[in-house]
């Protein structure tokens, strides 16, 4: 799928919420939980005891939007709840867990995601969410331990490809040219590259070219098993092998750029993959670059893209545990997960508002396609550790023995799924 127009300039997202948008906080009628779960927070169970809530931000746009919506629901329900903003976010959740005082609604990443819930540190309650069946299948799995949705997906980013407009004109191309296939875009790649510019470039990581492997039908784990060496993932990275062999292809570290989006907004490369987050980094760093984005192109088992995601999650030991389930219900609404995308560029984890979201960034919207066929990185107590060498191994990519690399990293993973298991 191509995205707009492709003469037309992207609207890129708000750096900052305006203020009717950050208090476009629809107070919902009941509490966003079933049975009853559904009652207001005077119900059986609830206390009056404040809520704390703890976030990694990305900066003042997220933590001004977060801070308003927290208090617009306080506003509305007559509880006291407060923001703030962690340093260190795994540590500061350690601490808390350990102490038995934790903050009582939080951020949690996929990558801690399994720990917490395997030592009993988080509340599942995402089974009982009215708006359950709205999430993404894939960002529901993401936060599935034991069969149990755990938590409410916050909110998503996924891959797409990034294109420079004005040097994919200088090199003949034009809008029927943006590539669907492998062999598109090895083609496209190849027309971009010059003595100054590589055509395609991307991070040097498994989380940008994971990509491949999913859209050879391939992934890390795959229904549970481990499958770091299977013929798919080797497929998959055989083909950015030899994209980058041609010289057509490239990391961004190699370009002299710290990542994709820097190597992108200096015109090293033509092309590059990446997520939605780029959008704000190229107003807020190169704003007179003139892009657009579309849909990553499908490999021999059709579309892939990577996904990443955050979760809400409330306490064990809160002292407020149904209070924290009605305060994450609002921030999950479709209103207020649509005022987050305007502050600071996130997607919306409910299927309800992809609508509305291309609607209003029309030139971003092949970001938001993707939920539909997105993969998961494995989330398992260890993966990230598989995870850190892989990334360390893809180093050498370009004189790689990708059946052996592969295979060198296909015990551990499996080790890491049986431990899991």
């Amino acid at each position: 799928m191509k995205t707009g127009n492709f003469r037309t300039r992207r609207k890129t997202l708000a750096v900052a919420v305006t203020a009717a948008a950050a208090l476009v906080l629809s107070a919902c009628g009941g509490s966003g939980f079933s049975g009853s779960e559904g009652e207001s927070a005077e119900a059986e169970g609830a206390t009056d005891a404040p809520i704390s809530v703890l976030i990694g931000s990305s900066g003042e746009a997220e933590t001004t939007s977060v801070t308003e919506a927290v208090d617009a629901w306080a506003s509305e329900s007559g509880m006291d709840a407060s923001v703030s903003v962690a340093s260190d976010l795994p540590q500061q959740l350690s601490q808390g867990f350990a102490s038995g005082e934790p903050a009582d609604v939080f951020y949690v990443s996929t990558d801690l995601f399994a720990g917490y819930a395997a030592n009993g540190s988080l509340e599942p309650y995402g089974d009982d969410l009215e708006n359950k069946d709205d999430f993404y299948p894939a960002l529901q799995e993401a936060f599935t331990y034991e069969d149990q949705l755990y938590c409410a997906p916050k909110d998503f980013s996924t891959l797409g490809l990034v294109i420079n407009n004005a040097l994919w004109e200088e090199a003949g191309l034009t809008e029927d040219d943006v590539p669907t296939t492998w062999e598109e875009l090895a083609s496209v790649a190849e027309q971009l590259t010059t003595d100054d510019v590589v055509g395609l470039g991307y991070g040097p990581e498994f989380q940008r070219l994971g990509v491949f492997t999913a859209q050879a039908g391939g992934g890390l784990v795959t229904d549970g098993e481990a499958t770091v060496n299977s013929p798919e993932n080797v497929e998959g990275l055989t083909f950015v092998q030899k994209m980058m062999n041609d010289g057509v292809a490239a990391f961004s570290s190699d370009l002299g750029s710290g990542w994709g989006g820097e190597a992108f907004g200096k015109g090293q490369a033509a092309m590059v993959i990446e997520g939605n987050w780029i959008a704000g980094a190229m107003s807020n760093d190169f704003p007179d670059v003139d892009y657009q984005v579309a849909e990553l192109p499908e490999g021999p088992a059709g579309p892939g893209t990577l996904q990443f995601t955050n979760c809400w999650g409330i306490a064990a030991d809160s002292d407020n545990i149904e209070g924290a389930k009605e305060l994450v219900a609002h921030l999950t609404t479709a209103d207020t997960q649509l005022s987050f995308a305007e502050a600071f560029g996130v997607m919306p984890s409910l299927q309800s508002a992809a609508e509305d979201w291309s609607t209003q960034y029309p030139d971003l919207a092949a970001f938001i396609a993707g939920g539909d066929y997105a993969q998961n990185l494995p989330a398992q107590q260890g993966a990230s550790d598989v995870l850190a060498e892989l990334n360390a191994q893809l180093e050498t990519i370009k004189t790689a023995d990708l059946q052996q690399l592969l295979d060198t990293l296909q015990t551990d993973m499996e080790s890491v799924v049986a431990d899991a298991g």
